[in-house]
């Protein structure tokens, strides 16, 4: 059994421009690096825990705002959305109509054109987290909101196309419980990384 700590990476320009940034390796913003900068991990936890990130460069460069020197994880990748990446919701629903709108309606089964599914990111994630469970050591991760929700996902059976059990704090520690079989559970969501918070 171990733990596992999940935080998502600084806001980037197309974050702020609610684009569907997927795998597209788009840097955080100055605004997103300032909010990082806000910023402090719970005590203990940069020496207690193992930290690896996404090799995407928006969570590389979290980590290390953070203080961290992670290890790069490629299961830890956000989503790959396609021929999506790049639009908004909005440009998509113009682009695509009713197929766009039953799509979105599929939840963890939903498949962007080119892209791939929230149920095989949970599976990429799933593989990991049997790893951690199996180690013994507790391991911190800067990932992405696509990671966060897969997580939420094993531990709840959540299908995401409702809104998930508990709204989400992007400024925030989520940790975790895995067993050595792979079996995830919540611990604790939404612990603050604001000084204030």
């Amino acid at each position: 059994m171990s733990r596992i700590a999940l935080i998502r990476h600084g806001p980037t320009g197309w974050n702020q421009q609610k684009r569907l940034q997927g795998q597209s390796d788009q840097p955080l913003s100055e605004e997103g690096r300032a909010r990082v900068r806000t910023w402090q991990l719970p005590e203990g936890m940069i020496d207690d825990f193992d930290w690896v990130a996404s090799p995407l460069s928006r969570a590389q460069e979290t980590a290390r705002l953070l203080g961290l020197d992670p290890a790069p994880e490629p299961k830890l990748i956000e989503m790959h959305w396609g021929e999506w990446e790049g639009f908004t919701h909005t440009e998509l629903s113009e682009k695509y109509g009713e197929e766009f709108k039953a799509l979105a309606g599929k939840g963890i089964d939903l498949r962007p054109h080119g892209g791939e599914s929230p149920r095989e990111v949970r599976a990429r994630f799933a593989a990991w987290a049997r790893d951690v469970g199996s180690s013994g050591r507790p391991i911190g991760a800067v990932a992405h909101q696509g990671i966060i929700r897969a997580a939420i996902s094993l531990a709840t059976g959540w299908n995401m196309i409702n809104p998930p059990p508990q709204k989400l704090d992007w400024d925030a520690v989520h940790l975790f419980i895995v067993d050595s079989d792979g079996t995830v559970e919540i611990d604790r969501l939404n612990l603050s990384l604001l000084a204030d918070g």
